[in-house]
């Protein structure tokens, strides 16, 4: 608990001002953490990021997290949309099967593809939160935190019946509940510091919704870690795993916020 804590203090030092920057440097700092969120992936199916398979899948991810500010730029120079580019993605992974002999598999491809669309989704739309507003960066990061925290301490204080136990034996039903309590506490906090909700009934809605993605989030890459036999998706932040342990549930938050046009 100790290592954790220090890691998390010291990770909050350092990203918090990146987010509060924001421009060209937070989206270097994105396009870096789902560089190794992606290399993170790959890994559990034993691709190598410095192979074909791990070039097209980099490539797509660096496509996708190109913000809509400048995509307008790409359309015009390669003639493509995002979309066009993802089906080329999906040929190469294709032909590179037939070229290997099938010792990369359709099942590769499939996911390569798809960890690229997950990684590269979810940090696309945190680039495009924090370029429409700091608050709702804010807000997408207060959710997460306090709900997981939440969480945490609900679940070891009154925690008894098992959420989800053949996915992550230690979360609970009180847990998750106590995590969109706290979620929307955290929520009512920010909003009379600086309104930025166009009515509490909204906020709470929204607010519920964030928490239960960003909880079932978690709770995906669990079951991704846990097929694949692995503890932490890496270890680049002690006591705390790796990028896509931290950010799990914000691949989810984020992106929500957006389809409901609550950014």
């Amino acid at each position: 608990m100790k290592q954790r804590i220090i890691t998390g203090a010291i990770a909050f030092a350092l990203f918090v001002p990146i987010v509060l920057l924001g421009g060209p440097v937070f989206n270097i700092v994105i396009y870096l953490m789902a560089t190794i969120g992606l290399f993170e992936l790959l890994r559990m199916k034993g691709i190598k990021l410095i192979s074909i398979a791990g070039l097209i899948s980099i490539l797509l991810l660096f496509l996708l997290l190109i913000p809509s500010s400048i995509t307008t730029d790409l359309l015009q120079v390669t003639g493509h949309t995002k979309l066009e580019w993802l089906f080329v993605a999906i040929f190469l992974m294709l032909i590179y099967t037939v070229l290997v002999k099938n010792r990369f598999t359709f099942d590769d491809a499939a996911f390569a593809i798809m960890a690229s669309l997950y990684v590269g989704i979810g940090f696309y739309y945190f680039i495009e939160t924090r370029e429409i507003g700091l608050t709702y960066v804010v807000f997408a990061l207060l959710v997460v935190w306090t709900t997981d925290s939440g969480a945490y301490f609900t679940g070891r204080k009154i925690g008894k019946r098992k959420l989800w136990p053949d996915i992550s034996p230690n979360k609970t039903i009180e847990g998750f509940i106590g995590g969109i309590v706290w979620a929307i506490i955290a929520a009512f906090i920010l909003q009379w510091i600086t309104p930025f909700s166009s009515s509490y009934l909204i906020l709470v809605g929204i607010t519920i919704a964030a928490s239960i993605f960003g909880q079932l989030g978690d709770l995906v890459e669990s079951a991704i870690k846990r097929h694949y036999n692995v503890k932490d998706s890496g270890k680049l932040l002690p006591g705390h795993g790796g990028i896509l342990d931290r950010f799990d549930s914000l691949l989810f938050v984020i992106p929500l916020l957006h389809f409901l046009h609550f950014v």
